[in-house]
């Protein structure tokens, strides 16, 4: 079975090892010693983790949605590049940095501005999944 190492799991959910940490002291997220005494968690478990958080059903302070959209990634916004018509508005989520194109009008009404938290809704029918090299 994989199981990750405390650092590889907050790297893989965009969150501190500190948070990581506290997840599985406060029981929220399993985790065991391997032999060297080094906190692992079982990717099953950790991945069961995330859907409960994106499906809403772990602890969040994210009001409750009605949306088919599945992919939410809650960030911060880093830059808002506007024009006459139109405004780039960029989000960094965890490690991801999220690009999005959309009215001016809709940026302004959102009060979109570098430091303010939003969420990435993705709705697409074309998604590319890459696994990385084992090797």
């Amino acid at each position: 079975m994989t199981t990750f190492r405390i650092s590889e799991a907050a790297a893989l959910l965009g969150v501190s090892a500190d948070t990581v940490r506290r997840w599985v002291d406060g029981g929220r997220l399993p985790a065991s010693r391997d032999e060297h005494g080094h906190r692992r968690v079982p990717g099953a478990e950790l991945a069961a983790f995330v859907r409960d958080q994106a499906r809403g059903n772990g602890s969040s302070d994210q009001a409750e949605r009605f949306s088919s959209a599945r992919n939410r990634m809650r960030g911060i916004v880093t830059e808002v590049l506007r024009d006459g018509v139109m405004a780039q508005v960029e989000i960094q989520a965890g490690p991801f940095r999220v690009v999005s194109l959309m009215s001016r009008e809709a940026a302004d009404d959102l009060g979109l501005e570098p430091g303010v938290v939003a969420d990435a809704v993705v709705k697409s029918t074309n998604v590319v999944v890459e696994v990385p090299d084992q090797g």
